[in-house]
């Protein structure tokens, strides 16, 4: 048998078994309830660096003060 050969049919059966395993294993890690922190935190990546608006205050009547 050639090396091409072996290494296809090796490629084919056992390096994609191997692909597959560690796939389950990265989704059944990702999704474990002790990941929901850092699932949130990538949730929030686009709007960190966003400033909240400024409330405006709400407007007063003439002749009444903030006290």
């Amino acid at each position: 048998m050639d090396t091409y050969s072996l290494l296809r049919q090796i490629a084919d059966s056992w390096v994609l078994l191997a692909m597959f395993g560690f796939f389950v294993g990265a989704a059944l890690w990702a999704f474990l309830p002790s990941q929901s922190h850092a699932r949130e935190d990538a949730s929030q990546i686009p709007f960190r660096n966003d400033k909240a608006p400024a409330q405006a205050k709400p407007a007063q009547p003439k002749g009444q003060s903030d006290d």
